[in-house]
């Protein structure tokens, strides 16, 4: 299907969504053609004027929690991860997604436990990132948190919000992996929308 057929299959979409009745079934939009670059060719961009530019787009920053698997059957008790590829993607079912690396050693802990809170950080939380940025440490440590009411994932103090969720379906992105999460719960820090966000710019906080 060209360019004109994927139009029209959108427009026939959205006008079966407006109508009180649908006269047929919906024709697919066709998934895109991808493949990974081989070991003989050259990258398309180099990855350091990637991460470069790409560095010019202004990110929040999160902490990425999870419980410890099979209620507390972890040795290494609750996971944890610095992450600023954070977003909102549905309200109708509410669903956030956010992007981990494939080789994490994190994400296999959260993946066990199948649910995870997003703790959205707040200005003064740059350090508490930092220390969830680095591994084979105990990134909770002296830190303070209580349980999320829905997943019992670790709820950081101070954080400006916090969004609990269960995993809802897992993507491959490249080097990445795309985690989609449904809601079960949300709020905001003990400052309600009075705590500012922590950003990240250009390899840097921004207060």
């Amino acid at each position: 299907m060209g360019h004109a057929g994927m139009a029209a299959a959108a427009v026939r979409y959205l006008r079966s969504a407006g109508a009180p009745t649908v006269a047929g079934p919906v024709e697919a939009l066709p998934r895109p053609d991808l493949r990974a670059v081989g070991d003989d060719e050259r990258a398309p961009v180099d990855p350091a004027e990637f991460r470069r530019v790409l560095g010019h787009f202004a990110t929040g920053v999160t902490v990425v929690t999870a419980p410890a698997a099979g209620g507390g059957g972890d040795p290494a008790g609750p996971a944890g991860f610095a992450c600023q590829s954070f977003a909102s993607l549905s309200l109708d079912p509410p669903l956030i997604c956010f992007m981990v690396g494939r080789t994490s050693a994190t994400w296999p802990r959260i993946a066990r436990a199948g649910v995870f809170c997003v703790n959205v950080l707040g200005a003064h939380q740059g350090e508490l990132c930092r220390g969830f940025a680095v591994s084979g440490a105990d990134k909770f440590a002296g830190i303070t948190y209580d349980a999320a009411p829905a997943s019992g994932s670790p709820r950081l103090a101070g954080a400006a919000a916090w969004i609990d969720c269960t995993v809802h379906a897992v993507h491959t992105g490249g080097d990445h992996l795309i985690v989609v999460g449904r809601v079960d719960a949300l709020g905001t820090g003990g400052d309600g929308d009075g705590v500012p966000p922590l950003l990240f710019h250009k390899g840097r906080f921004l207060a």
